[in-house]
Parts: structure tokens; C-alpha cells; sequence
């Protein structure tokens, strides 16, 4: 939990800066971090919103989140643990719903995203940051597979049309998507899990002995006497919550 805090990639980065630029953020608004993890969306929205809740399924998570955001002198955030896939909160009660580099680990993220648009307030916005899978079988497959034998919580980076899909069939309204190159450096990334020495090696060369095709794509360095680094890409995605007209014929989802 004290890694998730402290890490470069969650800790900072444009995505961060963004998401809180995107928002429409303002001192009346109530807002949920869905799966807050060290607890830096809720950081960076705390001064801007009335109130944050910080949610998350760890105790132990949430108990390193709130005491980074406290430190930092905020002290409108509540702290609640719980599942992604079933809040435990009325309909309609948030603006805004921002879940940051987490849906990666949901078995069920159309469960998420129901929720979510359970929550939020009629024109309310989702705003979604992951890790995304690349379109093509062969490197979608190498990416969720390296994932999956550093981190088993890990379920699967979605593709960014499987996104568009999931959040326009719940009803949503896509404003946004935003993409980001991510830079990974392997002793940090392998550190944050605390992965053991002999898997760490196993991952390690079946990224240099992977197809060009795969090292190519995800620029994986492989000189000799260099620390190794590859390269993946994260969306912003900001998604709005339509107020239903009753009047209006449904479109079906299928």
C-alpha cells in the first residue's frame, strides 16, 4: 500500500494534471474516487470539490490514503471500503466519479460502470483513467500476460473500442478520450508487487526474447548493461450521465 503511495507513475503524470483539468470540478460538487489506491485523485480534487469520498476494497490501502491526504492538510475527505462493482451508495447522490489506473484489477467492469452510473447525478460525469491493451490480438495478449505473471490481481487491460463499447451501451455520452504514452521502468514496476527474484527473471526474459514485432511496439529496451524500460499507453476517458427522456423510444443494447 506504502509503494502505491510513494510510486512515480501513480504519484504523478500528465494523466493527473488532466483528469482535474477536464473535470468541471467546483467547491459545490461531491465526488467519489472509485478504487483511490495511494489516494492521489483524491488529493488533487480535494481543495476543488465540496467533498471527496475516497473508496476502496483494502483497509490497508485506504489507511495509507488517508494518511498521505491528511498529511497534505485536506480534511473533507471520507474514507469507505467497499467493492468497485457494488457501492454502497443512494442513486443519483455524486457529480462526479473518477476511477484512476484501477479497472485493470475489476472482474466485472460492466458491473463498475453500472454502478457508477447509478451514482452520479443526472449529467454527471465518469471520468476514467486506465492502462489500455493495444488492438491487435498478438500485442493485446503479451501486454495482459505480462501483467498477469507480475501482479495475479491483475484481470485484464481493455482495449479502447472495448471502453467506448462498455460506457456508450450503459447510456453514458462520451465527451473526451485522451491517450497517453507510459514509460515503465521493470525494477520499479516489479517492485511494486514485490515480485520474487525468480519470476522477476522469467518476466524479464520473455520481454527481450519476445517477437520484434511485440519488443517494437512496446519499445522494450534491450542493450546490454542498460535498465530495462518498456512502453504502454493509458487513457482520460470523460463520460457524461444523460438525463433519460421517458418520451423517447430505447435503443436496444444488443
Amino acid at each position: 500500500a506504502n509503494l502505491y503511495v510513494s510510486s512515480k507513475i501513480h504519484a504523478k503524470g500528465k494523466d493527473l494534471e488532466k483528469i482535474l483539468e477536464v473535470s468541471g470540478a467546483n467547491e459545490k460538487h461531491l465526488l467519489l474516487d472509485i478504487a483511490t489506491g495511494g489516494g492521489h485523485v483524491a488529493n488533487v480534487f480535494a481543495p476543488r470539490v465540496e467533498k471527496v469520498v475516497a473508496y476502496d476494497l483494502t483497509s490497508k490501502m485506504l489507511a495509507s490514503a488517508e494518511k498521505f491526504i491528511k498529511n497534505n492538510g485536506h480534511t473533507n475527505v471520507d474514507f469507505v471500503q467497499g467493492d468497485a462493482e457494488l457501492l454502497p451508495f443512494d442513486d443519483g447522490t455524486f457529480d462526479i466519479v473518477t476511477c484512476r489506473i484501477a479497472a485493470h484489477h475489476f472482474p466485472d467492469v460492466k458491473a463498475f460502470i453500472k454502478e457508477a452510473y447509478r451514482v452520479l447525478k443526472n449529467n454527471g460525469a465518469l471520468l476514467l483513467i486506465d492502462n489500455v491493451a493495444p488492438e491487435v490480438k498478438q500485442l493485446d495478449e503479451f501486454y495482459n500476460t505480462i501483467e498477469k505473471k507480475r501482479d495475479p490481481s491483475h484481470y485484464r487491460a481493455w482495449k479502447k473500442t472495448e471502453w467506448i463499447a462498455f460506457v456508450e451501451k450503459q447510456g453514458f455520452k462520451i465527451e473526451l478520450m485522451m491517450i497517453f504514452d507510459k514509460v515503465f521502468d521493470f525494477e520499479e514496476w516489479c517492485a511494486r508487487m514485490n515480485v520474487p527474484e525468480k519470476k522477476k527473471e522469467a518476466l524479464e526474459d520473455m520481454m527481450i526474447n519476445a517477437d520484434e514485432v511485440i519488443k517494437n511496439h512496446f519499445n522494450i529496451s534491450t542493450e546490454k548493461d542498460k535498465e530495462l524500460h518498456f512502453k504502454g499507453e493509458s487513457i482520460l476517458l470523460k463520460a457524461c450521465k444523460q438525463e433519460i427522456n421517458r418520451n423517447k423510444e430505447v435503443i436496444s443494447n444488443d
